[in-house]
């Protein structure tokens, strides 16, 4: 049968990226997206194709593949991934399908092979993703070297695993090379994870990300979080006092005798790292802002340290104490829903019940992320109203989030038209 090509069948979607290359074009650059950006499912296709398939993406930490043949899984829209430790220690990626049916290889978060051996037909792949055996029903003309699973880029630093779906992936060396170097006190080859939350928010994964480029919603939602968080985390914030900008000095200084890395570092809006105090005399995000963890992580010395505040566009947000660390990863899930994953870190050899409780560890962040989704899913649905249009964020607040919105907006119009003139943003 004849393969029919038409515009439409080549792309369905070109009619909407004009739409959305249009309005983007025509966005008010300090007011929120329209509506469409944050319900509209061929949006979402075009965030899936344009920005999550073509970005690095946080999934994991090395030091969830302790050993040869543990592995993780992720899915990144209808693109599941295996990223799994091979021999030397070498962290390898692939997409987790077969090349014989296409069925997924390993269909659990994380956990230990020696092979990895698809359940359907047993077609069995070498952890560099070399098929090894197809069976003896393919013939004795099979070429085993052309049905090799399909690799997917990864790189690792600080401890964190990004991998990218794109056939060029973005430049990102100089963020891994600093997360390298910020992070090195920490030891993160000997850390493990002590607790782990997964929440599905019904809410668009930019409302997610808003959310938490801004603490303006902080003093009414976060008490748990208050009790050890400063709202905002720069000297040259508008809202910064006298007060902050001596704390902040004072704990420079600490910070340089330690020699603990701590200047605000930017990677273009994509990437940002600084270490900030926490409240005067608060060493932890606990609740009552003491050590969560009786040891240090790494060789830090000290567990006065603040937070060490790491961004990464589009999917995570983190915080480095001295005692222990909270990552955060998003993933999209439809239009209006996202998986956000909360990862608590220690030191490997912390002992569970000795020198931390892990109820305890997380009773903050397990607080404030269920508020921060509340606070999303309400966004959503007054979002979803015919009553919605884009409204004023406040640049002496909002900031972060402009921040994001730019990226956003500027990514995913450079990607929907590589040849269209500057993007266009009117003044608001």
């Amino acid at each position: 049968m004849d393969l029919i090509a038409t515009s439409a069948l080549d792309d369905p979607l070109a009619a909407a990226r004009d739409a959305t290359a249009d309005m983007l074009r025509q966005r008010w650059r300090t007011y929120s997206l329209p509506q469409p950006f944050y319900n509209d499912p061929r949006v979402f296709a075009l965030d899936i194709q344009e920005i999550f398939t073509q970005e690095w993406l946080f999934v994991g930490m090395t030091c969830e593949l302790p050993a040869k043949g543990n592995y993780l899984t992720a899915q990144i829209g209808d693109n599941p991934i295996i990223v799994v430790r091979g021999d030397q220690g070498a962290i390898h990626a692939f997409h987790n399908v077969c090349r014989h049916r296409g069925s997924r290889l390993c269909t659990q978060e994380k956990g230990k092979v020696a092979k990895l051996v698809c359940p359907y037909h047993q077609w069995t792949y070498e952890l560099d993703g070399r098929l090894l055996f197809a069976g003896q029903d393919m013939g004795e003309d099979f070429d085993l070297s052309a049905h090799g699973l399909k690799p997917v880029a990864v790189k690792s630093a600080g401890g964190f695993i990004f991998i990218s779906l794109a056939e060029q992936p973005p430049a990102i060396d100089d963020f891994l090379a600093t997360l390298d170097e910020y992070l090195a006190p920490y030891e993160m080859d000997n850390v493990k994870v002590a607790a782990e939350s997964n929440i599905v928010e019904q809410a668009n994964w930019k409302l997610v990300l808003e959310n938490n480029r801004e603490c303006y919603h902080c003093n009414g939602a976060h008490p748990e979080l208050l009790n050890s968080l400063i709202e905002f985390d720069d000297t040259d914030d508008p809202r910064a006092t006298p007060a902050y900008r001596d704390l902040v000095a004072r704990q420079q200084a600490h910070w340089e005798r330690l020699q603990v890395p701590w200047a605000l570092k930017h990677f273009g809006k994509r990437n940002r790292l600084t270490r900030t105090p926490m409240i005067d005399g608060v060493m932890s995000m606990t609740m009552d802002g003491k050590p969560g963890c009786g040891k240090l992580m790494g060789s830090l010395t000290s567990p006065d340290l603040g937070s060490l505040r790491i961004l990464h566009l589009p999917n995570s947000w983190n915080h480095f104490m001295g005692d222990h660390a909270v990552v955060f990863r998003v993933l999209p899930l439809g239009p209006q829903q996202t998986l956000v994953t909360t990862k608590w870190l220690v030191r490997r050899d912390a002992q569970e019940g000795v020198d931390y409780d892990p109820q305890w560890l997380r009773k903050v962040w397990d607080a404030t992320n269920d508020q921060d989704r509340q606070l999303a899913e309400e966004n959503q649905r007054g979002i979803n109203s015919i009553a919605y249009q884009p409204g004023p964020y406040s640049e002496t607040y909002e900031f972060g989030v402009i921040d994001f919105v730019d990226w956003y907006s500027e990514t995913l119009l450079s990607r929907l038209d590589a040849e269209a003139p500057s993007l266009h943003i009117v003044q608001g």
